[in-house]
């Protein structure tokens, strides 16, 4: 199970609409052992595409540093899907198969349909585990 700050995910959502007609991406700040993401930073898509995306060392430092002020860690990565589901594609499974990133959260934001639907995900040694998400802090 995955908590996620409310504010955390309306902005997470928000950060997908504003990044139409691409991609949005993002890092997400929170707690390991609490599986938790109490904060969003949005961050620019380098790639300015509508099927990838990738987050520059601008988009890190910026999320560094404001997840430093709060002792947050970086828990994993959000982005949207402009034309898909909400389930990692064969190219997001290749992005987190590195060591590095494991225990991370994938969050995608899909915008598909009329509502747009978010879902949290792990993916290790190329498996996908849907984790649970629940809003805290309404």
């Amino acid at each position: 199970m995955l908590q996620i700050e409310s504010r955390a995910y309306a902005a997470m959502v928000g950060h997908a609409y504003d990044g139409l007609p691409d991609e949005a991406c993002g890092l997400l700040g929170g707690h390991v052992e609490r599986a938790s993401v109490e904060l969003f930073v949005p961050c620019a898509n380098v790639d300015q595409s509508s099927r990838t995306y990738s987050i520059g060392p601008d988009g890190w430092r910026q999320a560094e540093e404001a997840f430093d002020r709060l002792a947050l860690d970086v828990v994993g990565v959000m982005h949207s899907h402009t034309h898909t589901d909400a389930y990692p594609s064969p190219t997001d499974v290749d992005k987190a198969d590195n060591p590095l990133l494991a225990g991370w959260h994938y969050i995608i934001v899909s915008l598909r349909q009329e509502a747009p639907v978010l879902r949290a995900f792990v993916m290790e040694d190329r498996n996908i585990s849907e984790a649970a998400v629940v809003l805290t802090g309404r």
